[in-house]
């Protein structure tokens, strides 16, 4: 099995920073692309951002100049940093990795549990 764990979500004002962490852990041959995508209240899921296993990144319009994925191979680590925080960033982010487990060659969907983000005065 594997798993994603993710760390850093809370509360701040708006034109804030915060710094979100997630780890894939687990019986784990390789992790592909990872990306976070959020949920608000009454909305569907969306994507933030992703990187492939190379580092290239991906971004949603709304997040363009703002927030900033990165991630470390050797760790299975992905963070999100985000700046000039808006109260439309909150939202419950979920950490997602297209993920291969030792003795398969089958690519599966994982998800994190989700942490909760929210910018307001």
């Amino acid at each position: 099995q594997v798993q994603l764990v993710e760390s850093g979500g809370g509360l701040v004002q708006p034109g804030g920073s915060l710094r979100l962490s997630c780890a894939a852990s687990g019986s784990i041959f390789r992790i592909n692309a990872m990306g976070w995508y959020r949920q608000a209240p009454r909305k569907e899921r969306e994507l933030v951002a992703t990187v492939t296993r190379g580092g290239l990144p991906n971004y949603a319009d709304s997040v363009k100049g703002r927030f900033t994925i990165s991630r470390t191979n050797t760790e299975n680590t992905v963070y999100l940093q985000m700046n000039s925080l808006k109260p439309e960033d909150t939202a419950v982010y979920y950490c997602n990795a297209a993920g291969i487990p030792l003795g398969t060659l089958v690519v599966r969907d994982y998800w994190g549990q989700g942490t909760q983000v929210t910018v307001s005065s």
